[in-house]
């Protein structure tokens, strides 16, 4: 044998004997790994019982002694790696499998005294708090030990006699500030925490068929709700908003609103509804916020299909309201669909990434819902504000003419008679270009033109100051040529009125006014 050949076998036999201890070791540590850790658990009150069990999830553990004869179960429930600052609970249901219904053994650390204290709770409901109440069955011995991380509760019940198998669950949770049972976990073992126990065999199986599915269906029912209705719904609502002010994606607006909709209600109905009722007849029907919230959506939304049979023609009385109601009824749908989504995230806990991913989405949909106001901005809310300044313009137009009627009713027969005779210079005074169309001799002609023309708000007001000067001036006129023998021409009639109204107009400060600028027909 060479060199080389005797180095690679001492090599060898050195790393055999080696790992041999540390083989043996793993052994040893796998087979007692293997053996139940409640058959080597010792008791510090002393008792003993026949039967023991490593429950599958939550590191807990029951050890029981039954008489079927009497039906009396001397039972203690164990729950290990558990912070004082926590609750446990065992119980048997004797009616079903699930939570609802269970007569249930609770015990928790007083945060204070740090005294111990165990009771029963007759569980009816799935708003339950745990409050103290009796069972169904006699229990008697109640109590409850916490020791190096582990809290036990002990008791004896008194079953119905000739019970042979029980379906039994348990469960622990945080406590609250003032001693408050909080709200156990609702995902991964919490949920896995039922099967049925044989008290004769000890045989424990666990209720896959139900407690399994029944995590599955509420995903399934989480997921298919947020893209129902917290996804597809505030799309169609946005098509139907902002599509619509465009002409070129009519009708093509509507058609993806009712795709949308239609496709959120269809889906949330056989996926969310579906799943709600299956959850409802295996587990119990649950009257809580998100289930409530969840049952009015649904109405909401059905009351939204029978309103599209109902609907109005464009042009009828009662399209406006039909047009509120529509409106409100799905923005308050959208907004209670997406409050019932993170509702369901707390009562599913699926994990930080899917509310962090449906967040991500809701943001986007809003930062863009929020882009289009500001684009739509002008074309959506402008005609409120047209509206209202030709409103205030027809009504000022209105007061002017009643003012040229009641001044034509008084003085359309008394002009003088050397300013009669030239009414194209008193036209002129009075318009100057601010009708757009050459001045008319005619006073017949201008009047009719400031009873029936449509002006902007600048040529308006001009106008409107010059025929006030204009009949000061030559109104006035006949009473100085009366009393005071002035007789003035028709020129400096119409260069006093120039100056007046031009006067006016500088003691406004319009260049200072933005709200007066932009015509200079008279300065």
């Amino acid at each position: 044998m060479s060199l080389s050949s005797r180095a690679v076998l001492v090599v060898m036999c050195f790393l055999f004997l080696s790992c041999t201890p540390l083989f043996t070791s793993a052994t040893t540590t796998t087979v007692q790994g293997l053996q139940p850790r409640c058959e080597s658990h010792i008791f510090n009150n002393g008792k003993h019982y026949r039967s023991c069990k490593d429950l599958p999830v939550l590191d807990s553990f029951l050890h029981f002694s039954y008489a079927r004869e009497t039906g009396v179960l001397d039972v203690a429930y164990r729950h290990a790696n558990l912070e004082s600052s926590s609750w446990i609970a065992w119980a048997i249901n004797p009616t079903k499998k699930g939570m609802l219904g269970a007569q249930a053994l609770v015990a928790y650390r007083n945060s204070t005294s740090g005294v111990m204290r165990a009771y029963t709770s007759n569980i009816n409901s799935y708003a339950t708090m745990l409050q103290e109440s009796p069972l169904s069955f006699r229990v008697t011995q109640v109590s409850a030990e916490y020791l190096d991380g582990e809290m036990t509760i002990f008791a004896t019940m008194v079953l119905p006699p000739n019970t042979t198998v029980v379906n039994h669950l348990w469960q622990d949770g945080p406590l609250k500030e003032g001693d408050r049972l909080g709200m156990h976990a609702m995902s991964g073992d919490h949920l896995k925490s039922m099967s049925t126990l044989d008290l004769l065999s000890g045989q424990v199986t666990a209720t896959k068929s139900v407690n399994g599915n029944i995590l599955l269906v509420k995903r399934i029912h989480g997921l298919v709700n947020t893209v129902s209705w917290g996804i597809l719904m505030p799309i169609g609502v946005m098509a139907a908003r902002y599509m619509k002010t465009y002409e070129t994606l009519d009708p093509t607006w509507f058609y993806v609103h009712v795709v949308c909709q239609l496709t959120g209600y269809l889906a949330g109905l056989l996926g969310g509804l579906g799943t709600a009722i299956y959850m409802a007849l295996h587990t119990g029907m649950r009257s809580t916020a998100h289930t409530v919230i969840g049952i009015l959506i649904f109405c909401l939304g059905f009351l939204q299909i029978l309103a599209l049979k109902a609907r109005p023609g464009k042009d009828h009385k009662y399209r406006t309201y039909w047009n509120w109601y529509h409106h409100t009824v799905g923005y308050v749908v959208v907004v209670l669909s997406v409050y019932n989504i993170y509702k369901g995230f707390v009562i599913l806990q699926p994990g930080s990434g899917w509310k962090i991913a449906y967040t991500a989405i809701i943001c986007a949909i809003g930062a863009f819902a929020i882009v289009m106001e500001i684009l739509q901005f002008k074309k959506r809310w402008g005609s409120l504000f047209v509206k209202k300044s030709e409103d205030l313009q027809e009504a000022n137009q209105s007061a002017f003419k009643k003012e040229i009627s009641k001044f034509m009713n008084r003085w359309g027969d008394k002009t003088p008679e050397d300013l009669e005779a030239n009414q194209y210079a008193s036209t002129e005074v009075l318009a100057g270009n601010l009708f757009g169309l050459e001045p008319d001799p005619d006073w017949e002609t201008v009047l009719s033109r400031l009873l029936t023309g449509s002006y902007d708000r600048l040529t308006f007001i001009l106008l409107r100051l010059a025929l006030q000067a204009t009949i000061y001036f030559i109104w006035r006129e006949p009473n100085e040529r009366k009393h005071n023998s002035n007789n003035k021409s028709v020129d400096q009639v119409a260069k006093l009125i120039n100056k007046s109204v031009r006067n006016r107009i500088s003691s406004t400060n319009y260049v200072l006014n933005p709200k007066l600028q932009g015509d200079d027909t008279l300065v």
